[in-house]
């Protein structure tokens, strides 16, 4: 029951929490083109992701599940991705696995989604079994392994004991009939971190970076603690991503963390992401104006990417990665000190 319960005080604490700000978006700048020889229908944001073609590369990320009170919202979320043709993922699936009562909870987004892509979700610990239940209860075209080393450690009730996390996600990758993917929850990936999962045969990479919802800020929310050790831990997001495609070779990278604008997610496209994903925007357009009016958001936001999409002269996705992009600031200051070369994206 705590487990249930602890479900609803993040969406609560999330959505009173202030981004953490910082993800370096800001720092990453497109180059327009002044003369497109494009008409705007001639604009495609399509792309294939887990063999299916979704209509934008968007991901409504993990947020929730386990509780009834959240049963309303993961359906309401589901029926978005359903009808605006993006993916969604669960929240950690872990509460459904130990309390049958709250299976629903989850598999609503199948039922809502029955033909989409929809990412299962557990710890980077689970087990087998445990892992291959979440995704058969979803039917799940991926599973997402997430890893959220700071917030457990900022967690009363957290898990402090890490060891063998990288053995068992190459186990997972290994047994598992469906795809991993390796998610952070909003404190980075460095590329250390990225080179040993793709070493360890992981193919898809969601690097969440720091600049959206702070989850040791949650969790400091929930015990009503001041000033925590790693109250500002992490890589923000742009830094985490050029780090993470630095080293990803032919694995697919996810963009998520501070992600707020279709420009964010155009900048994160042409840097070489595949995806990039949102959590909170979403779930507050849900939370105060219903299934309907986060369709809508939704359909702005594609059709915005495809203005931005004309302005850089990129007809399809598959060109994105090909137009400049300007790494500046802070951002520019780090990569530099990590040994990212960063004048390459602006020199294409």
């Amino acid at each position: 029951m705590l487990r249930s319960k602890r479900k609803v005080d993040h969406i609560n604490h999330s959505l009173q929490q202030e981004d953490a700000g910082g993800s370096g978006f800001t720092d990453l700048s497109l180059i327009p083109a002044v003369l497109p020889d494009l008409r705007l229908e001639q604009v495609d944001c399509k792309c294939s992701f887990l063999g299916k073609e979704l209509s934008a590369p968007l991901l409504i990320n993990a947020m929730t599940g386990g509780h009834p009170q959240v049963k309303e919202i993961n359906a309401g979320l589901a029926q978005a991705a359903a009808d605006t043709g993006i993916a969604v993922a669960v929240g950690s699936q872990r509460a459904a696995l130990e309390n049958a009562g709250v299976i629903d909870t989850f598999t609503v987004v199948r039922q809502k989604n029955p033909d989409g892509v929809v990412l299962a979700n557990l710890n980077a610990g689970c087990s087998y079994d445990d892992a291959k239940a979440a995704v058969d209860m979803l039917e799940a075209n991926a599973i997402q392994l997430h890893i959220n080393i700071a917030q457990e450690l900022s967690m009363a009730e957290g898990d402090v004991d890490f060891r063998g996390v990288m053995d068992n996600i190459a186990l997972l990758v290994d047994r598992l009939p469906v795809p991993v993917i390796v998610k952070e929850v909003g404190f980075g990936m460095s590329l250390e971190t990225v080179s040993s999962l793709v070493n360890a045969g992981v193919t898809i990479i969601d690097i969440g970076g720091r600049g959206g919802t702070n989850f040791a800020a949650v969790e400091e929310g929930r015990s009503e603690r001041i000033g925590g050790p790693l109250l500002n831990w992490g890589i923000p997001t742009a830094s985490s991503l050029l780090e993470a495609l630095s080293v990803a070779g032919n694995a697919q990278i996810i963009a998520t963390g501070g992600v707020r604008s279709p420009e964010d997610v155009a900048k994160a496209l042409v840097a070489g992401a595949k995806l990039a994903g949102l959590a909170k925007p979403f779930l507050q357009v849900l939370m105060e104006k219903g299934v309907q009016a986060l369709i809508s958001y939704i359909e702005v936001m594609k059709f915005d990417l495809r203005i931005i999409m004309m302005a850089l002269g990129a007809s399809s996705l598959s060109l994105m990665s090909t137009k400049q992009l300007v790494v500046t600031g802070t951002t520019a200051e780090w990569l530099e000190r990590r040994g990212v070369n960063v004048n390459i994206y602006a020199r294409r």
